[in-house]
């Protein structure tokens, strides 16, 4: 995947927009939705994407209920626990919600009580840390192409030779084994490149940091890293801090990734990389799928989603855009998410990602 021309972009942009004007994606029904409510189940809450995941879906739904457009919003946090986050999934589904939106701790775990609330003619939607339950809509990226485009990436910058290391996210979710696979398929393709170290960073700028640095001691030169949600600036703490040249590392969508990104190119020498992530804006996508689904629109069971991926010369516009402590991300719009679902059923190029203009 290769972010395109900017000009070409933004007609591809116009273009679906301009041909999903008249569609009921857009929602010209949401008089319809108007006394129901969404809930979000969330399994974890550890580390600042999910924080921000959190925010974005706050945003979105004060506004829609502000503009009427749903009644009321609840959300349910669980402890990284699947057994807490399927009690909470059946509290909601006994208290009548209308639709539930679920970010999973398990890919298994919570079908059970997925189907119960789709007997009982509750709306869910899966998105981000997804689950196998037939009966959810999924609001999904292809995180084995996150990983096949890093190892793709790093394979071209090293010369198809060199030492990698994988920092992984938190173990067990489909998130983290999908882009662990993506990893591993697209570095079989080369080799003379070596993956020497896989860590579990449980997506954690600190414990990256603590894992990496546990292990650097018993590798040799290492050339390049790759890493899930927000490790690069970890990674890049503990190489520095044992006195080792800094490797290729990919970046996340972090504040403190692009910064040091901006640092690192800024000195003697630069520094080449990109970020590649999913952004946390993606609760307000699932939100707008659900509330799409009750207002009787027309949605494919999985919503494919474009990952924003971000090269050297959009750099600075994000960071003009990024939380302080915070990820890269739009607060995507009913408008963009009805693109979106459009181009899903017409089998076309997603709408790219927008750069907001201010800080949401």
């Amino acid at each position: 995947m290769k972010p395109g021309d900017t000009a070409i972009a933004a007609a591809l942009l116009a273009a679906l927009a301009l041909a999903s004007a008249a569609s009921p994606a857009h929602a010209d029904e949401t008089a319809s939705t108007a006394r129901d409510g969404i809930a979000l189940s969330n399994s974890y809450t550890g580390n600042g994407w999910r924080q921000q995941m959190l925010k974005m879906w706050d945003l979105t739904s004060k506004d829609a209920i502000r503009r009427g457009v749903i009644a009321r919003t609840k959300v349910v946090n669980a402890d990284n626990s699947a057994p807490q986050q399927a009690s909470q999934i059946g509290d909601l589904t006994l208290q009548g919600w209308q639709a539930i939106v679920i970010d999973a701790a398990s890919p298994t775990a919570l079908n059970g009580v997925i189907q119960q609330a789709c007997s009982a003619h509750i709306v869910v939607v899966v998105f981000d840390s997804l689950t196998t339950a037939p009966c959810a809509y999924k609001v999904a990226y292809n995180y084995v192409d996150l990983g096949l485009i890093q190892a793709a990436y790093i394979a071209k910058r090293l010369g198809g030779k060199g030492n990698v290391v994988e920092v992984r996210g938190l173990a067990g979710t489909s998130v983290d084994n999908d882009i662990h696979e993506g990893v591993v398929e697209g570095f079989a393709k080369y080799p003379n490149i070596k993956l020497l170290a896989s860590v579990n960073a449980n997506w954690t700028q600190s414990v990256a940091q603590k894992e990496i640095a546990g292990i650097l001691p018993t590798l040799p030169k290492i050339d390049a890293v790759v890493t899930q949600a927000g490790a690069g600036y970890g990674a890049y703490q503990a190489f520095r801090a044992a006195g080792r040249p800094t490797p290729l590392i990919i970046m996340g969508d972090t504040e403190e990734e692009l910064r040091l990104w901006k640092q690192l190119a800024s000195e003697p020498g630069g520094y080449e990389t990109i970020s590649l992530s999913s952004p946390p804006g993606v609760s307000s996508i699932a939100f707008w799928v659900a509330q799409q689904v009750l207002a009787g629109t027309k949605v494919p069971q999985t919503v494919n989603l474009p990952l924003l991926v971000i090269t050297s010369k959009d750099l600075d516009a994000w960071l003009k855009v990024v939380p302080p402590g915070g990820a890269a991300t739009p607060l995507y719009s009913q408008d963009w998410t009805g693109t979106l679902i459009e181009a899903n059923i017409t089998r076309r190029a997603p709408p790219p990602s927008p750069i907001p203009t201010s800080i949401p």
